[in-house]
C-alpha cells in the first residue's frame, strides 16, 4: 500500500466529481490524495501567459490554476482531513496518469472528459487507465448509493483473484456489505465429469448450477476468514454477465471486476463485461488488473 490515491482532473463536471469521490477513497484508507492535470500545449509551443491585448487574468496558465484550485477546494470539502498535493504535468493525460498510478494504490477518474464526443458514454481516459493501469482504476460514473453494498463480479479466473481482494478490502473499508455476484450459462459453464466413469457424459439437471456454486466459494475461500466482519451475499445467476451486473449496479456504492474474464482472448487488456459496466453502469466501477495482466 502506497498510501497515495491519484486522481485525474480536466476542469469537467465529470472530473470534479471524480476529485470529491478520490478524496473520499483517500479518506478511507488514510492516505494522501494527489490531484494531477496533463497540459499539453507547453509542448505544442503554444503560449501558456495571457495575451498582450486580453486581461491579466487571462490565459493558459491562469485557466490552469483556477481548475486545480476549485479541485483541491472540491477534495477539502469532500474530506478535510486529507492531505492533498497537485501536479500539473507537460503531456497527454493517458501518459500522465498512467505513469502516476505506478506509485499509487488507487487513480480515480470522472467517466467523461472535456474532450468527449456528443452521445460518447464513458471517455478514452477511463477506458486507457482501465485497460493499461498499473493499480486499480476507479471510474465515478452516476453517484453512488451511500447504503448501498459492494458488488463483486467472479468469474473464477486466477487474474480474477486480485479483483476479489480489492472488493473485501473496499467492503471493510466502507463498512458496507459485499455482494459476490457470478454468472453463467450452458455456453460457459463448465461440465461436471459424471459421478460413475462408465456412464456417458451427461449429468443430472442442476448439476452445472451445482459446479457454478462450488466455484464462487472456492473463489472466496480465504478471503472472508481474512475480513470476518464483512458480510457477504453468495449469488449464482443464470445469464449474461453484464447484464447481471449493470442491474446490481442500480443499488451498489461501487462494482468492482477484473480487467479480463475467462473468456478473454490473448493479448486484449480489457474484457468486454468491464467495457460494458465502464459504458452503462448505475455506480461508480473499479477495474483491477489481474497478475501478469501487463502489456
Amino acid at each position: 500500500m502506497s498510501g497515495l490515491v491519484v486522481v485525474g482532473v480536466d476542469g469537467s463536471a465529470s472530473g470534479l466529481a471524480a476529485v470529491e469521490a478520490a478524496a473520499r477513497e483517500a479518506a478511507l484508507r488514510g492516505a494522501r490524495l494527489r490531484v494531477v492535470h496533463a497540459c499539453v500545449w507547453p509542448a505544442m509551443h503554444v503560449p501558456m501567459g495571457p495575451s498582450p491585448l486580453g486581461p491579466p487574468e487571462g490565459g493558459l496558465r491562469n485557466m490552469v490554476d483556477r481548475l486545480m484550485a476549485e479541485a483541491v477546494e472540491r477534495a477539502a470539502t469532500a474530506a478535510p482531513e486529507v492531505a492533498v498535493d497537485q501536479v500539473v504535468v507537460t503531456g497527454e493525460p493517458l501518459t500522465a496518469l498512467e505513469a502516476q498510478s505506478r506509485g499509487a494504490e488507487l487513480v480515480v477518474v470522472g467517466s467523461r472528459g472535456m474532450g468527449g464526443f456528443v452521445g460518447l458514454l464513458v471517455g478514452s481516459t477511463a477506458v486507457h487507465l482501465a485497460a493499461h493501469g498499473r493499480c486499480p482504476v476507479l471510474v465515478v460514473r452516476e453517484e453512488p448509493r451511500a447504503d448501498g453494498p459492494v458488488v463483486l463480479g467472479v468469474d473464477g479466473s486466477a487474474a480474477g483473484q486480485k479483483a476479489v481482494e480489492f472488493a473485501f478490502a473496499e467492503a471493510a473499508l466502507r463498512k458496507a456489505p459485499l455482494v459476490a455476484l457470478h454468472s453463467w450459462t450452458n455456453w460457459n459453464a463448465p461440465m461436471p465429469a459424471p459421478q460413475d466413469a462408465s456412464e456417458p457424459f451427461a449429468n443430472q439437471p442442476g448439476a452445472l448450477a451445482g459446479e457454478e456454486e462450488r466455484l464462487l466459494s472456492e473463489a472466496l475461500a480465504g478471503f472472508q476468514e481474512r475480513y470476518p466482519d464483512v458480510a457477504v451475499d453468495h449469488r449464482t445467476v443464470h445469464g449474461g454477465a453484464r447484464e447481471a451486473l449493470i442491474e446490481a449496479s442500480r443499488s451498489a456504492q461501487l462494482v468492482v471486476v477484473g480487467a479480463r474474464g475467462r473468456g478473454g482472448f490473448t493479448g486484449l487488456l480489457l474484457g468486454s463485461v468491464s467495457q460494458a459496466l465502464l459504458h452503462h453502469a448505475h455506480s461508480p466501477v473499479a477495474v483491477v488488473r489481474g497478475e501478469g495482466e501487463r502489456d
